[in-house]
């Protein structure tokens, strides 16, 4: 059994535990499948290691706010402050009342309000309270710091390997890497990117395929028990998608606009209709990129945690001879889904470059 193998068993016996803790804490409570994972695959400003409320363990990060002034303080004025249940909800809910630095703001479902008269105000179970503008180091922040500093400590070893013996073997961490980087190079973008244009756009293909695979991997293998899950924020898809868009449009020559606005052998009775479905293409390509990437790394996370949820949905131990091998076995699917989507993702970015630079053969 390989190491991922291993770790992303010893994740699943944590969240296992971490669960039990919480059903544990409050017997009385029905379990809820729902906010269990969605809590566990949604953004925060703690990182939460183990226990339940305030007993609990966690890692409380920096709050950063601006409301009229800059304000720092740490998260745990939230998760240590008063817990307000909400009364116009359909399904019991609640919000945490800051306390000390955080006095005048609190946070439901992790989003910071100003309080009026010490409490926010609710209408159809949502706060309609002003919110201050919110720049936070949230759980999935962080974790966008560790994968860069991973990929920068990989990548910067693998370079100074060779600047230091020059074009020999590679070894160590080099002897993994540098095949990924010819793989990138030769099988995704020059395929894709004819010619020798395909040389300015080999660092940005290569940067998107090393970054949606680290952090693919670390929401994996989580560095804390309850790791982020960065690449199913849809905010970051998103990012990525835009600088696919960015370089594809800003590197578009006379002949990718060409076909935009006056396709060739399209009557110009037609061109009228064919301009805004050409404009309306250029956007659903990358649109297609955010939400493929998104969807398919938050679904092996809901699935896992779905079948784990099972045990505690029947109240039953036994259930987990059932349910942790199949969590298992999609785990393991994961890995590859890691890599296949960090493949994708590339790949059609260089093609969707590779359509904006084609010369005219005609």
């Amino acid at each position: 059994m390989s190491r991922t193998t291993i770790l992303r068993f010893l994740n699943i016996v944590t969240f296992l535990v971490l669960v039990s803790f919480a059903g544990n804490a409050t017997k009385e409570k029905k379990f809820d499948v729902t906010e269990t994972i969605m809590h566990h695959i949604g953004d925060a400003h703690e990182w939460h290691l183990w226990g339940e409320g305030h007993s609990g363990t966690s890692i409380y990060l920096p709050v950063i706010i601006y409301d009229n002034e800059l304000k720092i303080f740490s998260s745990s004025h939230f998760y240590h402050g008063q817990i307000i249940p909400v009364a116009d909800s359909l399904k019991p809910t609640e919000y945490l009342l800051g306390e000390g630095d955080a006095k005048g703001y609190a946070l439901f479902h992790e989003k910071i309000y100003k309080v009026k008269d010490g409490a926010l105000e609710f209408h159809g179970g949502h706060p309609h309270n002003a919110m201050p503008i919110d720049i936070s180091i949230t759980k999935n922040v962080l974790s966008l710091f560790i994968g860069a500093i991973i990929l920068l400590l990989i990548m910067l070893s693998t370079s100074l390997y060779y600047k230091k013996n020059g074009a020999v073997a590679p070894r160590g961490i080099a002897k993994f890497i540098e095949p990924l980087i010819v793989y990138v190079r030769d099988e995704i973008v020059k395929p894709n990117i004819h010619g020798a244009k395909h040389t300015r756009y080999i660092g940005f293909i290569t940067t998107v395929f090393f970054f949606i695979l680290v952090n693919n991997l670390l929401g994996m293998i989580p560095v804390f028990p309850g790791g982020a899950n960065l690449t199913g924020n849809i905010s970051v898809t998103l990012f990525l998608a835009v600088c696919t868009l960015l370089v594809t449009v800003f590197s578009g020559n006379k002949n990718y606009w060409k076909h935009i606005f006056a396709t060739p052998g399209v009557p110009w009775a037609l061109l009228p209709i064919m301009i805004p479905i050409e404009l309306v293409g250029i956007l659903t390509k990358p649109f297609a990129l955010m939400i493929r990437l998104f969807a398919n790394m938050t679904a092996g996370h809901i699935i896992v945690l779905s079948l784990i949820s099972i045990i505690f949905i029947n109240k039953s131990a036994a259930w987990g001879f059932l349910s942790v091998p199949m969590a298992l076995f999609i785990s393991v699917l994961e890995i590859l889904v890691a890599f296949l989507q960090a493949y994708l993702f590339a790949s059609l970015s260089a093609l969707f470059i590779g359509a904006a630079v084609e010369e005219d053969h005609h």
